[in-house]
C-alpha cells in the first residue's frame, strides 16, 4: 500500500486535475505524490513576528500586519482595472492592491473587521503599498486549526504563474497531500542509523521541511534528508565499484620487467616526488591484483601526470600488453606524442599518433603495426575508438581529461580487448575532496599534489586598465631577454552585449605597440581551420614569434617551456579553474616565469574574490574549493554532464561531515555480506533497488 500511495499520480491530488498535472509535470517535473514530497522550499517566511504600518522600510523583502480594511475601490474597468483597499493600525495606514480575482477579493472583504495581512511592500511615489497581500480575518486565522508560523516558499516558473499555480498554489497541493499522507511514506534507513546519527523518521522529516512550526523542524528535517540522499548516491556508486571489482577479471601486471627499469635507471628525466611515486606503488598494486584496475588520477598543471602514465604504459610492455592514451583534441594528443617520444628517444618502444589528421598510407602501416603487436603505445583522439582501429592486445587505457569524453566513447575503447584493459582517468582539474566523493565515488582516486623540483612559482599579479603601458613595458624586458609571451582573451569578435576586448582589436593594438621588424606577433582562435591554428602555434613553439594572442584554445595542449608570461585580459570574465588552467601554460621552463591578470575597475564582489584567490595562491586544490563555493558543483567544469549532482536538498560545501558519515556507514553496508543481508537493512536495500530501477541518470565513469 504504502510502496503504491508514493507512485500515485498527481493528478489524483485534491486541487490538481488533468491540466495542472501537465504543466507541473512540464514545468516541474512532478508526476507522482514522491515527487510533490521532494519537492523542497527554498526558504521559509517567519509568520510570528507582526510590523506596524510606521516600521516598514524600502527592500523589506516580506512583512506581516494586524488591522481594519476600508475605502475598497475599483479603479479602471476591463484589463487594466485593479482594486484598492486602506489597511490601518494604531501607527498609520497603507494601500493594499490587486489586479487579478477582483471580483472575488472585494465580495470576501468586510470593511471594519479586522485582519492579517502579509505580503512584500512596494514603494510608489514616495508611499508604499502591497500588491496581492496574502490576507485573513482575524477572527477566522485564531481559530484556525492549522497555525502557519514559518510560511515555505517554492521555486515556481513564469508558465506556472500564468497557470495561476505560483507558490502559494505550490502550498496548496503538498498541504492536501500532507493531509492524506497517514503513515503511508515507508522509511528507507535502518533504526540503527536514524539512532546513531540522532535522526528523525522520514515521515516527519518531508512534513517539518514542508511545513515547520519552528527552526528547529527545519533543522531536523534537513540533517535527515540530506543524509538520505548522500547515502543512496554513496551506496549506488560503491556498489558500482564493488560488482566491476568482482565481475570484471582485470590482466594482471605481474612483473616489473627490463623496460620499466631500463627507463626508470638510465632514461628519467629527473627525480620522482614522492607523490609520484606513492601514485606508482597504488597503480602497480592494483594492475597486479588480476581485477580490472579503475583509477582517477588527479593533478596540478605541471605535476607529471604524463610521466606517471608513460611508465604505467612500460610496466604494460613488460608485461606483453599494448596501451593507448586518448585526448580530447589533436593538439594535446600531439603534444603527448612529442612528449613521450623524446622520453623514449634511446628506447626500442615503438610509438603511433593516430588523429583525424592522420594520412590514409600512414593509417594502414599503423593499423598493421598495431594489429601484430609491433605497435606499444598508441596516443590519439577520438580516432582511437573508430571499429578499424584494433589492438593486439590492449591492456591498458589512459583518458586524458575524461570530463570531454562522453560514457559510450571511453566504453568503446576498452571493448577493443576481450578482458577489460585496466582504465586510468586523469585530470589537471583540481577537484574538490567532497566533489571526488560524489562524481568519482566509483573509482580508486590518486593525487599528485607535488611539482617536480626546479620548477618555480609562476608570480601572479592583478593590474587594472590603466596600467597597461607598465604591463607593455614588463613583456618588452621579458623578450629582450629571450622570453615569449601570451596573451589572452574571452572573445573572438565585439559583442554588443558584454564589454569585453575583443580578440581582433587586441591583435591590432598589440601590433601597434610591438611593431615587425623588431616583433612578431601569433594569433590563434577557436574559428581558424586546423591547419592555419597548428601552422600559427608552431611558429610560437619554434621561437619565430615572440608573442602569441589567443582565445582559451590554448588553455589545454600547448607546451612552450621559453614562454614566461601569461597576460589575461578581462580576467575578471574567466571561471578560476579556467583562470587556473590558463597560467599553468607558463613556468615549464626553469625560468621564473609570471601572471597577469587585467581587469577593468568595475568588478563583481565575487569577481574581486577571483583576482585575490589568483594572486594568493598557486595551489589548485584550495583553487578549486574557492571555484566550488563561489559557482556552487554544477557549474564546474565537466560535472553538468553527471546526474550525481542534480542534490536537491544537500551541499557539498557545508555538509561535508554528513557526506563522509553516509559513505561510512555505506562501505559498512557494502563491504560485509552478513551486513547487507541483514534483516535490518532490508529497506535500504529494497530502497536503492527502487532509485536504481527509476533512474539511470547517476555517474557512469566506466
Amino acid at each position: 500500500m504504502s510502496g503504491r500511495f508514493l507512485d500515485s499520480p498527481i493528478k489524483y491530488l485534491k486541487g490538481v486535475g488533468p491540466a495542472r498535472e501537465k504543466i507541473l509535470k512540464q514545468e516541474l517535473g512532478l508526476h507522482s505524490f514522491e515527487h510533490v514530497l521532494y519537492y523542497f522550499p527554498f526558504r521559509y517566511i517567519d509568520r510570528t513576528k507582526f510590523y506596524k504600518v510606521s516600521e516598514i522600510r524600502e527592500h523589506m523583502p516580506f512583512v506581516q500586519l494586524k488591522g481594519k480594511i476600508s475605502e475598497l475601490q475599483t479603479i479602471g474597468q476591463g484589463p487594466g482595472s485593479r482594486l484598492t483597499a486602506i489597511l490601518r493600525d494604531d501607527s498609520g495606514m497603507i494601500e493594499l492592491i490587486w489586479f487579478r480575482g477582483i471580483k472575488w477579493v472585494k465580495e470576501s472583504l468586510k470593511p471594519g473587521k479586522e485582519y492579517i495581512v502579509f505580503g512584500r511592500p512596494a514603494l510608489f511615489n514616495r508611499k508604499f503599498n502591497i500588491p496581492h497581500p496574502d490576507i485573513e480575518e482575524l477572527n477566522i486565522a485564531k481559530t484556525s486549526q492549522v497555525q502557519v508560523q514559518l510560511q515555505p516558499f517554492y521555486n515556481v516558473t513564469e508558465k506556472l504563474r500564468k497557470a495561476n499555480v505560483d507558490s502559494k498554489g505550490i502550498v496548496k497541493i503538498v498541504k492536501a497531500l500532507m493531509e492524506v499522507v497517514n503513515n503511508n511514506v515507508p522509511e528507507n534507513l535502518s533504526n540503527e542509523i536514524l539512532d546513531r546519527y540522532k535522526l528523525i523518521s522520514r515521515e516527519d522529516a518531508l512534513r517539518y521541511i514542508h511545513f515547520p512550526s519552528n527552526l528547529k523542524d527545519i533543522q531536523a528535517a534537513q540533517n535527515r534528508l540530506k543524509f538520505e540522499e548522500l547515502f543512496f548516491i554513496q551506496l549506488h556508486l560503491i556498489k558500482s565499484k564493488l560488482i566491476r571489482a568482482y565481475k570484471n577479471k582485470g590482466v594482471a601486471f605481474s612483473i616489473v620487467g627490463d623496460t620499466f627499469n631500463e627507463f626508470y635507471k638510465q632514461h628519467l628525466p629527473f627525480e620522482l616526488t614522492g607523490a609520484q611515486k606513492k601514485v606508482l606503488r597504488e597503480i602497480r598494486q592494483d594492475t597486479g591484483t588480476g581485477k580490472q584496475m579503475n583509477r582517477l588520477l588527479q593533478g596540478d598543471v605541471g605535476s607529471g601526470k604524463t610521466l606517471v602514465a608513460l611508465m604505467c604504459m612500460l610496466l604494460a610492455t613488460d608485461n606483453g600488453f599494448q596501451s593507448c592514451i586518448m585526448a580530447p583534441t589533436e593538439i594535446l594528443a600531439n603534444q603527448h606524442y612529442e612528449g613521450i617520444t623524446e622520453f623514449l628517444n634511446k628506447m626500442n618502444v615503438k610509438v603511433g599518433l593516430l588523429t583525424g589528421s592522420t594520412k590514409k598510407k600512414d593509417r594502414k602501416v599503423l593499423h598493421e603495426s598495431l594489429l601484430n603487436g609491433e605497435l606499444k603505445i598508441l596516443i590519439g583522439t577520438h580516432a582511437l575508438i573508430e571499429d578499424t582501429v584494433q589492438f593486439n592486445n590492449l591492456g591498458l587505457v589512459v583518458i586524458d581529461e575524461q570530463h570531454r569524453f562522453g560514457v559510450a566513447q571511453r566504453a568503446k575503447l576498452w571493448k577493443k580487448s576481450t578482458i577489460p584493459p585496466h582504465v586510468l582517468v586523469m585530470t589537471a582539474t583540481p577537484i574538490p575532496r567532497t566533489l571526488a566523493m560524489t562524481l568519482y565515488g566509483d573509482l580508486d582516486y590518486s593525487v599528485i599534489d607535488e611539482l617536480p623540483p626546479g620548477r618555480k612559482c609562476i608570480k601572479t599579479y592583478h593590474y587594472f586598465d590603466k596600467d597597461r603601458y607598465k604591463v607593455f613595458g614588463f613583456i618588452k624586458k621579458q623578450i629582450d631577454q629571450g622570453r615569449q609571451v601570451y596573451i589572452v582573451y574571452p572573445l573572438i569578435a565585439e559583442s554588443e552585449t558584454l564589454d569585453l576586448k575583443d580578440l581582433n582589436d587586441g591583435f591590432e593594438s598589440i601590433q601597434r605597440a610591438f611593431p615587425k621588424p623588431n616583433y612578431s606577433v601569433s594569433i590563434v582562435h577557436g574559428k581558424m581551420k586546423a591547419a592555419d591554428k597548428d601552422f600559427e602555434m608552431q611558429r610560437f613553439a619554434k621561437g619565430e614569434t615572440q608573442i602569441m594572442v589567443a582565445t582559451t584554445v590554448i588553455e589545454v595542449g600547448v607546451n612552450v617551456p621559453n614562454a614566461t608570461v601569461m597576460i589575461i585580459e578581462n580576467a575578471e570574465r574567466f571561471g578560476l579553474s579556467q583562470l587556473h588552467q590558463l597560467r599553468g601554460r607558463v613556468g615549464r621552463g626553469g625560468d621564473q616565469s609570471y601572471c597577469i591578470l587585467m581587469t577593468s575597475y568595475k568588478m563583481t564582489a565575487e569577481g574581486k574574490t577571483r583576482m585575490k584567490t589568483m594572486v594568493n595562491t598557486s595551489d589548485g586544490f584550495k583553487i578549486a574549493d574557492v571555484d566550488l563555493k563561489l559557482r556552487g558543483p554544477g557549474d564546474l567544469q565537466g560535472t553538468q554532464q553527471s546526474g550525481v549532482l542534480d542534490l536537491k536538498i544537500a551541499d557539498l560545501i557545508k555538509d561535508e561531515a554528513i557526506l563522509k558519515a553516509a559513505r561510512k556507514e555505506a562501505i559498512t553496508i557494502l563491504e560485509d555480506s552478513e551486513i547487507y543481508n541483514a534483516p535490518k537493512n532490508n529497506m535500504i536495500i529494497r530502497e536503492l533497488g527502487r532509485r536504481e530501477h527509476k533512474s539511470t541518470n547517476w555517474s557512469d565513469i566506466s
